[in-house]
């Protein structure tokens, strides 16, 4: 069964790349722009994974990562944060709210991101 990824970034250019690399590995991609279309996808089917941009238009990302972690259907469900915002502060607050990984945009590649998506399901499902 493909695992489900939500990514949830208003930037079309890195929502293509993630989304054609997660599809090479056989995970299954739906896409948000902003908080409303998040929920909206969740609505559809709970993914196995959400990725999270925080800087996005109308509700911010720390609001919907704890809208997400406040939710029964959700709150188990891991969030990798990948954002420009990359103070210690912003960290910690991303961490604190629930976050299973911070990743800064600037210091990541595309091929890093995969990874550590696929090592936070691996955490969560262990293989038997």
């Amino acid at each position: 069964m493909n695992q489900k990824v939500l990514v949830v970034e208003d930037d079309q250019v890195m929502a293509g790349l993630l989304t054609d690399k997660l599809a090479k590995k056989e995970m299954e991609v739906s896409y948000a722009v902003n908080g409303e279309s998040c929920f909206k996808e969740i609505e559809k089917s709970v993914p196995d994974i959400i990725l999270l941009d925080l800087i996005l238009p109308g509700t911010s990302g720390f609001d919907i990562l704890k809208k997400i972690k406040s939710d029964e259907r959700t709150k188990a469900t891991p969030v990798i944060v990948l954002s420009n915002l990359g103070s210690r502060e912003e960290i910690q607050k991303g961490l604190e709210l629930g976050a299973d990984a911070y990743l800064i945009k600037a210091n990541v590649l595309i091929d890093e991101i995969i990874e550590k998506i696929q090592e936070v399901l691996q955490k969560k499902n262990p293989p038997r």
